[in-house]
């Protein structure tokens, strides 16, 4: 049996169409085939679903059928890690990325990641095949391999940086509550999903909502990749990137030729408003109980620096405890919250999530399972990873709570 039968039976058989009664054979009457010249160099660019059995069925034709100098995939190093090695959740290390306050990064990325495999458990495919199947082709028949997307690290945080308090909030919102619906697909829609770029449409949707995620997400990376394709190693190339990404790279491919990509790989530095209310906040509160001490005397002072510790602490104790914390996470929590929210350096939610993972560290089995517990109420309270994460939002939103119930008080006190 050939290599291709072998292929297509290991996706059971089936001989799946990739347009109306287009056998995946005729790729080059397909519209997710795209024959482009560049200067001197040939590229086949091929749009993509990342969670299609026929996009990787695809993807496998044209490599073996083209045989180019390299294949140009849209990943970075950790995503193509994260597909690749099954075992990556057991060394994730906790710590650091609390100690580089990226819970907020770290969220993100499991809700994605949650919502593309749920979908792709529906489709009978995992995330990404289609992207693992252009390297393993790659390497079967010893053609280089160049990932061409910008690092998802510097995505995530450019995105996040880029969103106010609120759309923060309101993104937050709307991904937790996105993860707990229970609206059954229906098989029309499956159908549908086949043939787009599930995580691309996610993004799509958001940036209706929020148009500096789609920026970000979307357009930024149409460039990134745009260029990186561009500047692949040899004459003739593959590339192999998400459906949504089509339109704009093409666009983009012949334009924007002095794009400096070293601007958008940059991580944006928190804005001069942000510093401003960062530290205005803190220095109101501590220059308003100077005032109350000098006007109204320190005993009356002493009194708002127990009210400021008391509701800023009890709030975001509360949190702790309602995310089920460990004890020592309570109690860090309620005399970290008031020295916390006097400084933009740190947040009450990152020491009592660093005191969680210490005492309360998840194992691994919970680690690799945090994508499937994620879209289960009572799991966010039994897995001790996403346990830790309670425990970041609900104490640092106790300490929000807290901050503007104390500032209120005392900036009343001076009247």
């Amino acid at each position: 049996m050939s290599m291709e039968n072998n292929y297509l039976r290991s996706f059971g058989g089936t001989n799946l169409l990739m347009d109306s009664d287009l056998k995946i054979t005729d790729y080059k009457k397909s519209s997710d085939v795209h024959f482009i010249t560049y200067k001197e160099k040939q590229i086949i660019l091929i749009g993509t679903a990342h969670i299609s059995k026929q996009s990787a069925e695809l993807v496998a034709e044209v490599i073996k059928s083209e045989k180019p100098d390299v294949v140009s995939v849209e990943l970075d190093k950790q995503r193509f890690e994260a597909l690749s090695n099954q075992k990556r959740w057991e060394n994730l290390d906790l710590k650091t990325i609390i100690k580089e306050r990226q819970l907020s990064t770290l969220i993100i990325n499991i809700l994605l990641s949650s919502y593309q495999k749920k979908l792709g458990k529906k489709l009978g495919v995992n995330p990404g095949v289609e992207l693992l199947e252009a390297t393993k082709v790659a390497k079967e028949n010893n053609i280089k391999i160049e990932l061409c997307d910008r690092d998802v690290r510097v995505t995530l945080k450019r995105a996040w940086r880029s969103m106010s308090f609120w759309q923060k909030t309101k993104f937050m919102t709307m991904g937790l509550a996105s993860v707990f619906e229970k609206e059954e697909i229906s098989e029309e829609q499956l159908e549908e999903l086949k043939d787009k770029d599930v995580l691309t449409e996610l993004m799509n949707d958001l940036g209706k909502t929020m148009p500096v995620l789609k920026e970000v997400l979307i357009d930024e990376r149409d460039s990134y990749l745009a260029k990186k394709i561009k500047q692949a190693d040899g004459k003739k190339i593959v590339a192999v990137v998400g459906a949504g990404h089509l339109e704009g790279i093409l666009k983009k491919i012949h334009e924007d030729e002095n794009i400096d990509l070293n601007k958008i790989e940059v991580i944006p530095k928190s804005s001069s408003i942000s510093k401003i209310i960062g530290w205005g906040i803190p220095i109101i509160i501590i220059g308003s109980i100077f005032y109350i001490g000098l006007e109204k005397g320190f005993h009356e002072a002493g009194n708002n620096i127990v009210f400021w510790i008391l509701a800023n602490g009890i709030p975001s104790a509360i949190g702790a405890l309602i995310a089920y914390g460990h004890p020592f996470a309570i109690l860090s929590v309620f005399f970290a919250a008031p020295l916390t929210s006097l400084t933009p350096l740190i947040g009450a939610g990152y020491v009592a999530a660093f005191v969680q993972s210490y005492y309360k560290p998840p194992v691994v089995r919970e680690i690799q399972t945090v994508s499937e517990d994620v879209n289960k109420v009572s799991k966010w309270w039994q897995n001790r990873l996403l346990r830790i994460l309670l425990v970041f939002i609900l104490s640092g939103l106790g300490s929000v709570l807290g901050t503007y119930v104390g500032a209120y008080r005392i900036i009343s006190n001076l009247f």
